[in-house]
């Protein structure tokens, strides 16, 4: 039977889904993970920054994360992803579905083909994010009336420092969010053939477009107040996930 795993990020919480740990042993380390049905689908959490909250963005082991769902029997993921705005006509508060990344990251290792093997491996980019999963999350949006009228592109950094302001000006001509784990979860998921989309929740705008200095205290402040609609997104779209039988992705 399918099951879809819901990758939380800061902040973000599912108090039925987050009650009663197990640990997933994979090659690349132990994953906490919690199982439960919702509204009659079967879905997998694991908060990103671990159930502490307390692993850093550049720490996170997204290889860990992304075998350990595959190993419950996940085939298809959903996260959430605060982010910082980079255009003035987005405001903190905005939800918005990823639809493409840049990857800045310099410090990781983004790839499960990370040795030598029989032959090398190339992996398709044309489409970042699954379709179905993308429409499953503006849909349920729409039922809510909830306004999420952008895609955006998602430009990854490492953290876990803030970006300056030039950095900024700079990354503003790639992509319309900045964030820290987006890109190599996205990344690793596509290569062990798991369908992805991702819920962002702009917190802050970044620096030099904000007029005072950036804090997690913000991001954390501005996900609560947008905690009970990103829920209730999640809930709806995974339901929808749910019925999904085919997947247009060619890789898989």
């Amino acid at each position: 039977m399918m099951r879809v795993g819901l990758i939380v990020g800061s902040g973000v919480d599912f108090p039925r889904l987050s009650e009663d740990w197990t640990e997933v042993s994979t090659p690349y380390g132990c994953v906490a993970v919690a199982s439960a049905a919702i509204d009659g689908a079967n879905v997998t959490l694991i908060r990103r920054h671990g159930t502490g909250l307390n692993i850093p963005p550049h720490l996170i082991n997204h290889h860990a994360n992304i075998w350990a769902l595959r190993e419950s029997g996940v085939d298809r993921i959903v996260s959430t992803a605060a982010v910082g705005s980079m255009r003035i006509d987005m405001p903190p508060g905005t939800l918005a579905v990823v639809s493409d990344f840049v990857d800045w990251t310099r410090a990781r290792v983004t790839t499960i083909y990370d040795r030598p093997l029989d032959k090398v491996m190339h992996t398709d980019f044309s489409t970042p994010y699954c379709p179905e999963i993308s429409s499953a999350l503006e849909e349920a949006a729409v039922e809510l009336g909830v306004n999420m009228g952008h895609r955006v592109t998602y430009v990854c950094v490492d953290g876990p420092r803030y970006e300056t302001p030039a950095e900024i000006r700079m990354f503003s001509q790639f992509g319309d969010v900045v964030g820290m784990t987006g890109a190599p979860e996205a990344i690793i998921a596509r290569e062990m053939g798991i369908c992805y989309g991702s819920l962002a929740i702009l917190t802050n705008y970044a620096a030099g477009i904000s007029d005072h200095p950036l804090s997690h205290e913000e991001v954390l402040s501005e996900v609560a107040r947008c905690g009970e609609q990103v829920t209730e997104i999640l809930k709806r779209a995974i339901a929808r996930i749910f019925q999904i039988s085919t997947c247009h992705d060619p890789l898989k």
